[in-house]
């Protein structure tokens, strides 16, 4: 028999990855409904339950971090290189890496406040005046069913001119061409695209005027689910 301080070893560690088992069902559950539901669905969801989007949020750290390079950080290299008087808005903040990173201000947007920085609301509808930034941002970030109403957001809030930077993740991305043909539908330039890496794309845009009326066809993303492991 094995003495007591083996079997307690030996105890707390399936304890350790039943919990983990648990936290991995959870997070996809909630993930899944992120990508399957509108914003407004999503904003619900963690209104009742804000627990969850910490949950979340730790599932999704967790996921980020075995990519070679965080997406974030290319954004904030990218405002350095710009001018600190820029006014950004950073759609889906998370733990406001973004706005902690550089010399802007920036309006930090999500569902629940991971830090005091965020203002709580729907992506979709975003308290802020219309031309009023220089910047939109959303980093992994476009989430929900109602895309083209999110993005129809960003153009409102953007000056003309402006810039709208999107990275997302890269299996996303059904048909890249008739992506960015359906943001110039929303009154979006393309000015740049990095699809050199396999774990996520860099777009950047530039606001040309309104949305077009109707809807953009072909703005699709797929839904980014994970596979239990």
């Amino acid at each position: 028999e094995a003495p007591p301080e083996t079997r307690s070893g030996r105890s707390a560690a399936l304890r350790a990855r039943m919990e983990e088992q648990l936290l991995g069902a959870r997070f996809r559950y909630l993930n899944q409904q992120l990508y399957t539901g509108s914003s407004r669905d999503a904003a619900r969801l963690f209104r009742t339950d804000p627990a969850a989007f910490h949950l979340y949020h730790r599932g999704f750290e967790r996921q980020v971090r075995r990519w070679p390079e965080r997406p974030v950080q290319r954004i904030v290299r990218y405002l350095r290189r710009r001018p600190a008087s820029l006014v950004v808005a950073d759609f889906g903040c998370g733990d406001c890496t973004l706005a902690a990173s550089v010399r802007n201000q920036v309006h930090c947007f999500d569902l629940v406040p991971l830090c005091p920085r965020v203002t709580v609301c729907d992506m979709a509808e975003v308290p802020l005046a219309a031309e009023s930034v220089d910047v939109a941002v959303f980093c992994l970030a476009l989430m929900g069913t109602n895309l083209q109403e999110i993005l129809e957001e960003a153009n409102r809030v953007l000056k003309l001119g402006g810039t709208l930077l999107v990275a997302e993740v890269a299996s996303r991305f059904e048909d890249t061409r008739a992506f960015l043909k359906a943001m110039a539908h929303l009154g979006f330039r393309t000015v740049s695209k990095d699809l050199s890496s396999s774990y996520f794309y860099l777009l950047e845009f530039a606001k040309t005027g309104p949305a077009r009326p109707g809807p953009a066809s072909r703005l699709r993303l797929r839904p980014c689910l994970y596979k239990r492991r």
